[in-house]
Parts: structure tokens; sequence; C-alpha cells
């Protein structure tokens, strides 16, 4: 399962985040996960496979874990945008920033899913179809941002972005039901079972066929399996996936036939479904941390961005890697006037990009071995003409002040 909710657009994702907010970050992507997959593919199942709603107290909970998550979310990727600490989420910033990414959307798109799910519990004419709705919505969620929904041929990454959600939380979203109703076994709980893993069959097929297809794509060669980290997450979910497969293929063939001639083997059933619902989790948690890891295909040598600024006072050469929309790594050359180096005691660069709303970022440059000062894991979250400014403390009583704009390429 190749899925993610609230990338920050198509860049390469974020690494300047600290301890607490990179906590956070993973912690809000698997609530929103739960909230999708648990709760909106649970009131989905109650809704068009059980044709009923007696077990919905998990998918019910998801929801309201999700719902909150997925905002915390949208703050959280504004913060680690810009930057910016914890507490600087009560500000305004990083909010108009992750609106005006793709992200924006497709978590308010998720925020509407799982609201439309919570309506669809209330016995009322309209709770089929907004169940209906709400998993859809999954799908689209997931298709219109992250790495693998921008991945080139968008014709077949957006389709497979969306197949797969849909696969996913009808199956995930089925389990918490299922072990709720399989622990007091009614005599509808068999026709169910079968009917439930009839339509399951070609539903993991189509799962696993787009999770290929994503896969194939993103990594571009096998060895990426265990020469990224991008890769090694995934080796850790198809392990995981296989025990999910495992599990559900005894509860298809030994388990559910069982239950037709022994009620005791309800107990072995419902702990085998446990035993999904536990996989489940840990492909969630094990998949936010893709949020962090750029995919293969988009590490390329890049060729640095370099400009010159020069006043009579003073000249700094910048060079930018890779000088494109993502992580960029900065480095100041200082020199005087007379291209001398220029010792400084201190040097800051401020970047903005006014057309896109962003204010001045500041960063704190340090000085490197090799005489040059450095500022690395700059998020830069648009292409377009950035404004760059460059301060140099010479003395307690001096500063150096230059200032010029940096043309930064789309991804």
């Amino acid at each position: 399962m190749i899925f993610s909710v609230g990338a920050p657009t198509a860049t390469q994702p974020t690494g300047n985040a600290d301890g607490p907010l990179k906590a956070l970050i993973l912690i809000s992507r698997i609530g929103v996960y739960l909230g999708l997959f648990v709760g909106v593919g649970g009131v989905f199942f109650g809704r068009w496979i059980a044709l009923a709603m007696t077990a919905m107290g998990t998918p019910r909970a998801a929801l309201l874990i999700g719902i909150p998550s997925a905002i915390v979310s949208l703050g959280t990727l504004g913060l680690d945008l810009l930057g910016l600490p914890l507490p600087a989420g009560l500000t305004t910033a990083p909010w108009t920033i992750a609106f005006a990414t793709s992200a924006g959307p497709a978590l308010l798109l998720a925020i509407a899913a799982m609201l439309l799910a919570l309506m669809a519990l209330n016995r009322a004419w309209y709770a089929r179809v907004f169940a209906a709705i709400a998993f859809a919505g999954v799908g689209l969620s997931l298709a219109i941002t992250g790495h693998a929904a921008t991945a080139s041929p968008e014709w077949l990454t957006r389709p497979a972005i969306f197949i797969h959600g849909l696969a996913v939380a009808f199956w995930i979203g089925a389990l918490a039901p299922l072990a709720t109703l399989v622990s007091k076994p009614t005599p509808a709980v068999l026709p169910l079972l079968n009917r439930f893993s009839r339509i399951a069959m070609p539903v993991v097929a189509a799962l696993a066929l787009t999770g290929l297809t994503l896969a194939i794509i993103q990594l571009e060669q096998p060895s990426a399996l265990i020469e990224t980290a991008y890769g090694l997450i995934l080796s850790v979910k198809l392990a995981l996936i296989l025990s999910l497969l495992v599990l559900a293929a005894l509860n298809r063939f030994r388990w559910t036939p069982a239950l037709a001639k022994d009620r005791g083997a309800a107990s072995a059933l419902k702990c085998s479904i446990l035993l999904e619902c536990g996989a489940a989790l840990g492909i969630f948690a094990v998949v936010a941390g893709w949020r962090f890891t750029p995919p293969p295909r988009t590490i390329v040598p890049e060729t640095p961005l370099a400009i010159h600024i020069h006043s009579d006072k003073a000249m700094f050469q910048v060079l930018v890697s890779p000088g494109k929309a993502g992580m960029d790594d900065f480095v100041l050359q200082l020199m005087t006037g007379e291209a001398a180096p220029l010792k400084a005691k201190e040097a800051t660069l401020t970047l903005s990009l006014p057309e896109r709303g962003i204010e001045p970022m500041e960063r704190d440059a340090e000085l490197g071995p090799d005489g040059y000062w450095h500022v690395g894991k700059v998020e830069l979250p648009f292409a377009g003409r950035w404004h760059v400014r460059i301060d140099a403390l010479v003395t307690d009583f001096e500063k150096v002040t230059l200032e010029d704009d940096l043309e930064v390429a789309p991804p």
C-alpha cells in the first residue's frame, strides 16, 4: 500500500523539523490514517456491506480522532515549511502557507469525508449516500497531493492512488466491525463474512496491482529497496502486508468455513482479525515515516544555482543546491570589495517570496572549516523569484548587508 495524506506538495519532504514538531507531524498523520481508513472505511462497511450499524464504536472513535488530527497536520505542515517552532502555530503564517500547497485542499477534503461519515452514522435517509460520498472522498484526498500522486505519468499514478486508497479503506475499515460482530456471533454473521470475502478478493487484487505499479514508479530500480531510506520503509511495510494477506487467507479458507460447523471457531477468527488490525496499525506508523523521506525517483544529481551580489564594500557569492523548490542548502562566500576574504563575526540569510505571501524567513549561517558560511536544510516550498538578503556582522558596530533576487526552479 503506497498512500500519502497531507504531503507537502510535490517537493522534497522537509527535514528541518525539531523533535517535538516531528513527533507531532507523525502522530497527526497516523491519526488522519485512522480517520480515513478505519473511520470512513468502517462506516462504508456498515452501510453498504453489513447493512447494519451495530458495530460502529471503533469507526466512530477513529473519526473523532481523525478530524482534529487533520487540522493539526495542516498546521504542522506550515510550521515545518517555514521552519517555525510549535508556538508559532498560533499565528496565521503557517496556516496561510499550508493552504497554499496542494496538501491544504487534500486535508480539507479528508476532513469533509470524515464529517460526512460521522453524519452517515445517523439513521437518516441520506446515510448510505453520505457514506458512499465519504468513501470516494478518501481516494480523492490521496490522489490530489503527495509524491506518489504527482509522479509521472500522472494519468496513471493519480487513478492508481485513488483506487489504492479505496481498497485500503474497504479492507482495513471492515476489520474492527467484523471483530466486534464475530465476538458474539449470530446466524447473520456467517453470510456477512462470506459476502465480505467474495467482495474482498477482487479488492485485494486491485490493491496489490496498484501498489506494485506505484512502487515500481517510486523506486525505479529494485536495489532502492535496501539502498534508500524510502525503500527500507517500503520493505517493512511489504512484510506487514504479507502478514495481512496470510491472516486474510486463513480467515477466508479456514476460520470462516470452520465457523459454519463449530461456533467455537469464532474465538480463533476474532483473534486473527485482531492481528490484522495490529498489522494495519503498524503499516500506518511505518508509512507515516515517508513524510520525511524522499522517494528514490526524486533523488537525482543537481547542478547548484549560483548568484553573485556585490557593492563597493563587499561581494557575496551564494551557492544554492539544488536550486529548486524543496529542500535546499546555501553556501555563502563573503568577500570585501577587493575580493579578499571578509572576516565576519556572524552571518544571517533572510529569504522571502512576496508574490506567494511568504514573509521573510531568517536563518543563521554557520562558519565551516572551509571558510564559507553554511545554511543547511532550508525549505523553499515554491518556485519563483525569491528575495535574498545577507547580513554580515563585521564588528559590534558595523554590519554589511547585500540583497538580490534568486530564481528558484520548479521541483
